[in-house]
């Protein structure tokens, strides 16, 4: 009886142990659901909720809007995934949080390229953010002036730089003010250029050509993100040297790029989600700063824009395209 008896004992704690195992990866038991409001990164998202156990068609579903480049269709698209009631939403933007802060004060949301949740009024603080929105800061706004730098270091004798930016997007307009004041400290003249649509490029590039601009700096966000291909198209015509914040616009031509990893913060973004899912208040979670910055320098480009990177440049880059 004796032996009986621990066989059902042993028996009984398997059975525990696997429950408690299966509680700790799906707490509810049920499918999941994560609505997106981003662009690329949304794919690094889904790799990182993947490595994390959820397994889209298994215990989660996705439900995903872009209006990309196109800010002033961000606040419908919010609308519509609060609408589908889903556990979180995931914003892939300064301007995807605040529509979606807009639309929802019950509904955790997650933010991953945010250069300055503050002052962007989507957090109390970093290290207490209250109410229903946590995620990571790119700190993008401090890195424009670092951007700057670069291209001085880059081109001897650099004086004029063109920005190139959309005034509706929070992430790009933000940091126009700390540009401003990197270029003092660096002897530059910013040359401002607004666009609020892809129809409004050639006319900015038009005018970068009038003003005699020796290099240019895209800010990061959905716009420049969205109309990529237009803005590459186009520095490549004006055959002007360009800094970019996203890695994959030097790796398709541009002549540099700064900042941090986009597709490591947006796997990071997974572990606000699973802890969301868990239980967890996004007003106890933390917002998280990058660790991990990239600099990209494209040789290709430089040799056919005539430009030479000096030495002590290339020693800073991570990757050097050859």
């Amino acid at each position: 009886m004796r032996r009986v008896s621990r066989v059902a004992s042993a028996a009984l704690l398997v059975g525990l142990m696997a429950a408690a195992l299966a509680a700790g990866a799906q707490p509810s038991g049920k499918t999941r659901r994560i609505g997106v409001l981003a662009g690329r990164e949304g794919d690094a998202f889904r790799d990182g909720m993947r490595t994390l156990g959820w397994v889209e068609g298994h215990n989660v579903v996705f439900e995903a809007r872009s209006p990309g480049g196109q800010l002033d269709q961000m606040a419908a698209a919010a609308v519509e995934l609060v609408r589908l009631e889903p556990d979180v939403i995931v914003a892939g933007s300064a301007a995807a949080a605040l529509a979606a802060k807009r639309a929802t004060s019950a509904i955790p949301i997650v933010f991953i390229l945010v250069a300055d949740p503050v002052g962007d009024g989507l957090v109390a603080s970093l290290g207490r953010p209250g109410g229903n929105l946590a995620g990571l800061t790119t700190l993008s706004r401090e890195l424009g002036g670092k951007r700057l730098q670069l291209l001085v270091e880059a081109i001897p004798g650099l004086s004029r730089v063109a920005i190139l930016y959309n005034p509706a997007d929070p992430g790009a307009a933000g940091g126009i003010g700390e540009q401003q004041a990197a270029a003092r400290t660096l002897g530059l003249t910013l040359q401002l250029f607004e666009v609020r649509g892809a129809g409004e490029l050639d006319g900015a590039f038009s005018g970068i050509k009038q003003g005699r601009a020796q290099a240019l700096a895209v800010p990061p966000g959905p716009f420049a993100a969205a109309n990529h291909a237009k803005i590459e198209e186009l520095v490549l015509k004006l055959r002007v040297p360009a800094i970019y914040a996203a890695r994959s616009f030097a790796e398709r031509g541009g002549l540099m790029a700064y900042g941090p990893s986009y597709d490591d913060l947006a796997r990071r973004a997974a572990t606000y989600v699973d802890k969301i899912l868990k239980g967890a208040k996004p007003a106890d979670l933390p917002v998280e700063q990058p660790t991990k910055f990239e600099l990209i320098v494209n040789l290709k480009t430089a040799k056919a824009l005539g430009v030479t990177i000096p030495q002590s440049v290339l020693i800073q880059a991570d990757q050097v395209i050859q």
